[in-house]
């Protein structure tokens, strides 16, 4: 780590609020910090489009500017593009959805905050599948609320069992928090699986929060079974999405969160006191998304699709890793042999061969013997990087 990282993480100055130390160093920051100190490394380590975003997107930015769209928006986001996503969405989950359902964040970031901060405290429980995104956690105990982990596993492709969260609910449930397609597994929850949390929750009255930011990162002709499309109503669900991944806007920081008119008004007052808008140019940008053509989409999905039976084959030839079919986002999670820890083998990985992946335990207390793989970059890069690691897994004694 850099001496910068050093002071922040593991200062012991009274200064600053104690919660942060529920803040951990992120293990992708760690291996990406390192990565950067190093010549020739090829990155299976970024969850980041490496395609270019469409040219109508980026166009209308460019409109925007130019038009002096530079000050605030309504503080729940442009109202042009919350008409849109209402749109967008109600007639893709066939449910009534009205602009006052939704919030522009800055980023799907902002919106995973303010839906955990906003409803964790002491004494309040979150049920989180293990492995999963590494912000979950860390928000939830930095304001009090513990973490309920339900661990999944390579050879279940790590499916969440329903009936393991429904009977790991009681009385301090808070809320459930589901990610899918996921990150960092690329697993795709059936309907039957969403449906059966959904209907338990409601009855129990417990939140459903549902990061979809890979939404449209569907393999296999499936239809994605999103928490709108399986809830009665949204009384008790908060779902998270962004333009990020679906358009390659990452950096372009354009994220809502769908919820019951009641809970956008109470987070509308606290997104007022976190970034006060998302950012105007490119909120006019989304609005181009969402109505411009879908080749886009369509052509990602199929390149995706492609690196993604390329990585499964490379897997399989890899010693030492256990694969399995992943069936969205763009990320495949194998596993080592039991009992080898990953962020060893991911440290020695990178300085030996120079390719960045990012350790499992980066994602929870289950899966130490496990490595993210991203395919977010092409197969040329993806073939390189596997022609270092298949013979430098053959030298290794995992037994």
């Amino acid at each position: 780590m850099s001496d910068m990282d050093i002071d922040f993480y593991e200062s012991e100055d009274p200064i600053w609020n104690p919660a942060l130390l529920a803040i951990p160093m992120p293990g992708i920051r760690k291996m990406v910090n390192l990565a950067s100190t190093m010549d020739d490394v090829i990155h299976l380590s970024i969850g980041q489009p490496d395609l270019l975003a469409p040219r109508h997107v980026v166009d209308a930015t460019v409109d925007a500017l130019h038009a002096g769209q530079t000050g605030y928006t309504m503080d729940a986001g442009l109202p042009e593009l919350l008409e849109a996503l209402a749109e967008y969405y109600g007639e893709r989950y066939q449910r009534a959805l009205l602009p006052e359902n939704i919030l522009v964040t800055t980023g799907a970031t902002e919106a995973i905050y303010l839906a955990l901060t906003s409803t964790s405290a002491p004494g309040r429980e979150f049920i989180v599948p293990d492995p999963a995104f590494m912000l979950y956690a860390p928000l939830i105990r930095m304001n009090g609320g513990t973490v309920k982990s339900i661990a999944t596993r390579a050879e279940n492709n790590h499916q969440l069992d329903p009936q393991e969260v429904i009977d790991a609910m009681d009385q301090n449930t808070c809320a459930v928090v589901l990610n899918s397609p996921s990150n960092p597994t690329g697993t795709v929850y059936p309907r039957e699986t969403i449906e059966a949390i959904v209907e338990e929750a409601a009855y129990r009255g417990i939140y459903v929060i549902s990061d979809e930011v890979y939404d449209h990162l569907v393999y296999d002709g499936k239809t994605f079974p999103s928490v709108l499309s399986c809830c009665s109503d949204l009384d008790h669900v908060m779902v998270v999405s962004s333009f990020s991944k679906t358009f390659s806007m990452a950096g372009m920081r354009i994220g809502w969160l769908i919820a019951s008119q009641g809970a956008i008004r109470k987070l509308r007052r606290y997104h007022m006191f976190t970034t006060t808008v998302a950012n105007t140019p490119c909120q006019w940008a989304g609005v181009a998304a969402l109505k411009g053509e879908r080749t886009f989409v369509n052509n990602m999905l199929a390149e995706y699709s492609r690196r993604r039976d390329r990585v499964m084959e490379l897997v399989d030839q890899t010693p030492y890793l256990t694969g399995y079919r992943p069936e969205g986002a763009f990320y495949m999670f194998p596993s080592l042999p039991e009992g080898i820890n990953g962020n060893n083998v991911a440290l020695r990985l990178l300085r030996e061969t120079g390719v960045c992946t990012i350790p499992g335990q980066t994602f929870g207390d289950s899966c130490g013997n496990a490595l993210r793989i991203s395919y977010s970059t092409s197969i040329d890069r993806i073939e390189a990087a596997f022609e270092r690691m298949i013979p430098w897994m053959e030298k290794q004694d995992f037994a």
